[in-house]
């Protein structure tokens, strides 16, 4: 175990003090000494090191540090204490360990200029990548018998099937909620019965396809991020190309086809189980039967409705696929980048769904499906 550092005044006979230190002035038994060295006051005239056992970068700037502060000479320092000393002495711990930071009205532009600039490289990235589904897609169909069947198949049921429950349970709520506060409001001016209007034609319209989109984004989009990421970070698809298979062919294609496909059934299961937490809440506190509520779901919601549902439900799901996967393939590094990937997959899929569903709501008003 090494000797602690230890010191002493030693008061000579001028009037002067000369601090003498011994033991071992290294990291490993510095930290106490360098405290204590710090509550000393007064004058010091030189510092010995002549009973020194061992000294190290260390223990060469504490020294020194102190004869600074004290205007004291150092004595008694063996040939390789010299050498430390010397070393060191040109450092200033008061020199800057950082660049100076720009004022405010430089630093906002230089970095939205930064993310400008990083933002057209993600562009260039996703048109690259969208070309490259295109040719896997033109290679399997020129090749049908190597498309990935067992992987849709297992990537539906991933997506869809095991997807059903939560999204049902989020659907009923949002009906409930829909329901009741939509009562609440429309019953200032009598109009309760409105309801099953309002009920209906978000639902099919608007909500029950947007809020499953988001659940898939947050689901199925952040697993195909980090599966793709895993297996990238892991050399597997670099293995796959190695070997002569396509990872489009047989990773992405099936997942984003699996999205697509599946992003339709729950979008309508999702609007029908919203609808009917509606119907619970009409049968429950605003006296509409349920089956009477359900039956005027027929009448006051336009087939358009329903079609309006429909025709951006696939569209959401290639933004959630495509994202996910984009992402996934896009890890470098280390697992950390697999985390950011994955928010990066589910943060853009969102965004992307919900700018794409204010350009529909336009649209289909001006085609007059408003």
């Amino acid at each position: 175990m090494e000797e602690a550092a230890q010191y002493s005044l030693v008061e000579d006979g001028a009037g002067h003090s000369r601090l003498v230190l011994s033991g071992q002035l290294t990291l490993a038994a510095i930290g106490p000494f360098e405290r204590a060295l710090q509550t000393l006051s007064g004058p010091v005239a030189a510092v010995d090191l002549s009973d020194v056992d061992d000294i190290d970068t260390v223990g060469a700037w504490v020294v020194l540090q102190f004869a600074r502060a004290h205007d004291a000479e150092i004595t008694g320092a063996s040939e390789a204490a010299q050498r430390l000393l010397g070393a060191v002495r040109g450092i200033e711990a008061s020199s800057d360990i950082g660049p100076d930071r720009l004022p405010v009205w430089e630093r906002v532009p230089v970095a939205l200029g930064e993310k400008v600039y990083a933002g057209r490289s993600g562009l260039y990235g996703v048109v690259g990548f969208f070309g490259q589904i295109l040719i896997g897609v033109g290679s399997l169909i020129r090749h049908p018998t190597r498309f990935p069947f067992k992987a849709l198949v297992h990537q539906m049921e991933l997506v869809g099937v095991t997807a059903l429950p939560i999204i049902g349970l989020m659907s009923f709520l949002i009906g409930i909620v829909i329901a009741q506060q939509g009562s609440v409001q429309l019953e200032q001016f009598g109009a309760e019965a409105l309801t099953v209007n309002l009920v209906g034609r978000i639902t099919l319209r608007e909500l029950g396809v947007l809020m499953t989109a988001i659940m898939v984004a947050g689901r199925s989009g952040s697993a195909f991020a980090a599966q793709l990421g895993t297996m990238k970070l892991t050399e597997e698809i670099d293995a796959m190309r190695t070997i002569g298979i396509s990872p489009i062919e047989v990773l992405v294609i099936p997942r984003i086809v699996a999205a697509t496909l599946m992003m339709v059934l729950l979008g309508f299961y999702a609007s029908v189980v919203a609808i009917v937490g509606g119907a619970v809440v009409g049968d429950l506190t605003l006296g509409i039967p349920f089956w009477t509520f359900l039956d005027r779901i027929h009448d006051v919601v336009p087939t358009h409705d329903l079609w309006v549902g429909l025709i951006k439900a696939p569209v959401f799901g290639l933004i959630v696929g495509l994202a996910g996967c984009y992402n996934g393939l896009q890890v470098r590094g280390n697992s950390e980048e697999v985390g950011r990937r994955t928010t990066m997959a589910v943060v853009s899929a969102i965004f992307a769904v919900i700018v794409l569903d204010a350009f529909f709501a336009v649209f289909f008003t001006e085609v007059g499906w408003g």
